[in-house]
């Protein structure tokens, strides 16, 4: 019996066929996981989820917070949160992960801008001021203390 003059050939283009399928599929697959809820400039807690740091934290100097502005802060145990100032003596603090699809908002004056879809929030309530989100972000119970923002 004597073998086909192309069966070789055959059988690495059947190879070389198979592994680009291959890697055409785990490129999507690796397409679509980048786009799930909690990735992109995200974090894995899930969409409206209220942040607990621990009572008597320490999470910000007021001074150093802007009437009518906010700035992001991670607390001691690694929690993203927003803590904002309304007023001269006052603190205010929120999830720092969007209602819509979890990514991280970013503090910009008076509001807090979310990245990937583009809802805004107030930045001293919290507030939806555009969505796509269409829930507030969660408040994180703070107090001031000396005139730092601590936890609790």
């Amino acid at each position: 019996m004597t073998a086909e003059p192309n069966s070789g050939l055959h059988s690495r283009r059947s190879a070389i066929t198979v592994g680009a399928v291959g890697a055409v599929a785990a490129g999507t697959i690796l397409t679509v996981s980048a786009c799930a809820p909690g990735e992109e400039g995200g974090d894995s807690a899930q969409p409206g989820s209220t942040p607990t740091p621990s009572a008597g934290a320490s999470l910000a100097v007021l001074a150093d917070i802007p009437v009518g502005e906010a700035t992001a802060v991670t607390t001691p145990d690694d929690q993203e949160i927003i803590v904002s100032r309304p007023t001269e003596t006052t603190a205010a603090a929120f999830s720092a992960i969007c209602t819509h699809q979890s990514c991280k908002v970013k503090p910009e004056g008076s509001e807090l801008r979310c990245p990937c879809h583009g809802s805004v929030f107030d930045a001293l309530t919290g507030e939806v001021r555009n969505g796509p989100a269409d829930r507030p972000l969660p408040s994180v119970p703070v107090s001031v203390e000396g005139g730092n923002v601590v936890a609790g």
